[in-house]
């Protein structure tokens, strides 16, 4: 189990590290946006993010 939690954390890494390395600026412009958005839209996003996480790791597992 560790193992698989640790190949998790390490792609989650990867992934993240997309974007700051191949646009820095894009990065920048989009994490103000981000700012400038309102706490409902946020959690909106975030809830959408984590549920279709949820049913892609669901549909992977089983």
């Amino acid at each position: 189990m560790w193992d698989s939690l640790v190949a998790a954390i390490a792609l989650l890494l990867i992934i993240e590290g997309i974007l700051p390395f191949l646009s820095p600026a894009g990065l920048r412009r989009t994490l103000t946006r981000m700012a400038e958005m309102d706490d409902r839209a946020l959690r909106t996003g975030g809830l959408v993010s984590m549920l279709l996480g949820l049913g892609l790791l669901y549909f992977v597992r089983y």
